[in-house]
């Protein structure tokens, strides 16, 4: 029989001698073939039984597979309980709920900071008749319903509780899940409206409130998810999650909640990308980590030492480029997210890199789901990689090196304090920035993007919401609500949640009243925020990480002498602001514009977040600003960017030139150059292109193919 050291001689020799271990983003070393020598310490236990690392139910899939909750949500409430649904028509078998995001943020639809905003990324919610529309003919006692909310957290679930009441249906029988992870919005997502520490005031009065009154009722949903899309590391998303909900635990506890009482209802929710079995031993490694963590807490009772996931597939992984390829990633996602135990999952659509799915995509991703489950068997056998020696091994580096990271956070006086410090955000963005140069180099392969192109890009049908009529429609049942309503019971609610919010009365409960009553959500939203306050920061994009991967390349310098030649020609460098406009908080792509470009020798100007056209043009004019490059990822572009340029040109600085990039469908680019737009970078656009293609609008001429190859 062959011996390992056979093997080894076997396999330099067919490689002629190279190293054959590759490193991970993760800073794990992964070798070519793994053995019973590298788990022999490692008992990874058994499915239902402590540490949990093999699933959380002793049957898994083979006793219930895991639930199909598409989220999903667009337009008016009216638009998406339709959809809705013709979904549970076809098998899905849960609700999750995406909101605008004028919702997310706390401003009703008719607010002026959010007119490009209302119902494109997700369904706009003003007043709980906007929530009895969604659920319309959805029985809220047999349904299971997740709501991805964080901001506008306590106006939204008042909203449910409300309109289920009004169902018939008490709030003890509601079944489903609140995301309420306020720490990674303020790392990531930025969905933020007060302050860290009321936010986390927040946080506990749900959890306390529905542990009391909704005891089938998840209080919070622990995301790691939003952290990967915006770049992290599967190790820094696992880390940071878990961390995430020690802090939550623990804020729960110092207000005087028993943690065996609430702990069984926190769940959490992970993304899954295109690295296979790292996810599968992401999951893995999780469930043995919250074990580990909740008893280090004090918990006594096993369920709540039980890590249960929702999982959905990464929407970062999807390309507008050669878009059908996305079914292809999806599936594969999805099997990690299976093979790994989630309890439910969410799969992308085909075109969710450029829109919101169509009935056409949305049916392939649900179908993706259950012919996973109808057709392939993998639902028969309880983790069917346990044992593997690669998977195991991989499990347990994992859980290694997260355990080191959430020491260091415990050091440091636990994850509120380590967000606040903002070092966190510093390696996820870091860890995007080297990922981004890692794919503009052509060392990480994306198919259709970087490797293996199509000459020529077929349109696809996408959806297109009609934001204009949808806030119009939302504004006048606004009204309608007001008009009808008894405004003095109103308003004494709402002054009574305020005076909560000065003390220590639970705001949940304040809320829900103030919901029977009518108040809408921004009304409820700025109560609080009355004595909160609202919660903004200023980018701080990373430096030397994408810059530092192209050291040395021919294209590189040649694109630092075009900049050199303008702030010759100028006296200064050439100057760029990087604007986010409207309520989307998504900025990993404007991050990386800023890190790139300041790499390269630009002046970059990292706007701040939720800006208005308005103040964008007065801080572009402000700083004599020669670009603005505008991020745009939530679908608000049609009607934000032109309105950016109106004011620049009465201001008579149309001589500021204006590009867009980011989560914009093709069709759109005719309507932006017609409206000023200069230059329009779809996603997966490479950064030097872009630069080079930004040096010619400043002019300078710098050959827009990769002048590496004509060197060579």
């Amino acid at each position: 029989m062959a011996s390992i050291e056979d093997w080894k001689k076997a396999a330099d020799k067919e490689v002629k001698g190279r190293n054959l271990i590759r490193q991970t983003p993760e800073g794990i070393a992964v070798k070519p073939l793994y053995t019973a020598e590298d788990v022999a310490d490692i008992d990874p236990g058994l499915p239902g039984f402590a540490p949990f690392t093999r699933g959380v139910r002793a049957s898994m899939y083979a006793g219930r597979p895991w639930t199909i909750r598409q989220y999903a949500g667009f337009s008016t409430a009216e638009e998406s309980n339709a959809f809705y649904h013709r979904n549970l028509a076809a098998g899905q078998k849960g609700l999750s709920v995406a909101f605008d995001l004028a919702t997310h943020r706390g401003y009703d639809s008719d607010h002026p900071r959010v007119t490009g905003d209302v119902g494109k990324a997700g369904v706009a919610i003003d007043t709980v008749e906007d929530m009895k529309i969604l659920f319309d003919g959805i029985p809220l006692d047999r349904m299971s319903v997740s709501m991805t909310m964080n901001g506008a957290v306590i106006p939204i679930l008042a909203f449910f509780i409300v309109a289920a009441e009004e169902q018939g249906v008490d709030q003890s029988l509601l079944d489903g899940t609140i995301q309420n992870d306020i720490l990674k919005e303020f790392m990531v997502r930025n969905t933020y409206i007060y302050p860290p520490e009321s936010s986390m005031r927040i946080v506990s009065d749900i959890i306390g409130h529905t542990s009391a009154h909704m005891p089938k009722f998840n209080s919070i949903s622990i995301s790691g998810y939003h952290m990967q899309e915006a770049g992290a590391t599967q190790l820094q998303e696992l880390a940071f999650t878990i961390a995430d909900g020690k802090e939550y635990a623990r804020a729960a506890m110092a207000t005087g909640l028993d943690l065996d009482k609430f702990a069984g209802r926190l769940s959490f929710f992970f993304a899954i990308g295109m690295n296979f079995f790292m996810e599968v031993a992401k999951l893995r490694a999780a469930r043995k980590l919250w074990h580990r963590v909740m008893t280090d807490l004090g918990a006594k009772d096993e369920r709540s030492k039980m890590l249960r996931t929702h999982c959905q597939t990464s929407g970062v992984s999807l390309t507008e480029q050669d878009p059908y390829n996305n079914v292809i990633r999806t599936t594969v996602e999805a099997m990690a997210a299976a093979l790994g135990g989630t309890q439910s999952l969410h799969t992308n659509a085909l075109d969710e890199a450029i829109a919101l799915p169509t009935d056409f995509s949305a049916r392939i991703a649900r179908n993706t789901q259950i012919v996973l489950q109808e057709e392939t068997g993998i639902t028969k056998v309880v983790d069917p990689l346990g044992g593997s020696y690669y998977v195991e091994a991989l499990t347990q580096e994992l859980y290694d090196k997260a355990w080191e990271i959430i020491e260091r956070i415990e050091t440091e006086g636990g994850m509120a304090k380590a967000v606040a410090a903002g070092w966190p955000k510093a390696m996820i963005e870091e860890a995007s920035a080297a990922r981004a140069a890692r794919v503009d180099r052509g060392e990480d392969v994306i198919v259709g993007v970087n490797k293996y192109k199509l000459t020529d890009e077929d349109a696809i049908d996408i959806l297109d919401v009609d934001n204009v009529a949808v806030r119009e429609a939302q504004i006048r049942r606004i009204e309608q609500v007001k008009a009808t309503r008894d405004e003095v019971a109103c308003q004494k609610a709402l002054d009574t949640l305020r005076e909560g919010a000065r003390g220590k009365a639970n705001l949940l409960a304040l809320a829900i009243e103030a919901a029977r009553r009518r108040a809408t959500l921004g009304e409820i939203s700025g109560a609080m925020e009355d004595v909160f306050g609202r919660h903004g920061t200023e980018p701080t994009p990373v430096s030397g990480i994408y810059g530092g991967a192209h050291i040395g390349d021919a294209r590189w310098s040649s694109l630092i002498e075009g900049i050199a030649s303008i702030e010759r020609r100028k006296g200064r460098k050439p100057r760029m602001l990087v604007a986010k406009m409207g309520q989307d908080g998504h900025d990993r792509g404007a991050n990386l514009v800023s890190s790139a470009f300041g790499d390269l020798g630009f002046e970059v100007i990292a706007g701040p977040l939720f800006q208005t056209p308005k103040e964008v043009a007065d801080l572009a004019i402000g700083a004599d600003i020669d670009i603005v490059g505008v991020s745009s990822l939530a679908a608000g572009h049609r009607t934000l960017i032109p309105e950016l340029i109106a004011h620049l040109r009465d201001a008579g600085r149309s001589d500021i030139r204006i590009v867009a990039g980011g989560v914009i469908p093709a069709q759109d680019y005719p309507f932006l150059r017609d409206a000023g737009v200069q230059g329009i970078f779809g996603p997966g656009t490479n950064l030097l292109d872009a630069a080079a293609s930004i040096l010619q609008l400043l002019g300078h001429n710098v050959p827009p193919k990769d002048i590496d190859e004509a060197a060579e």
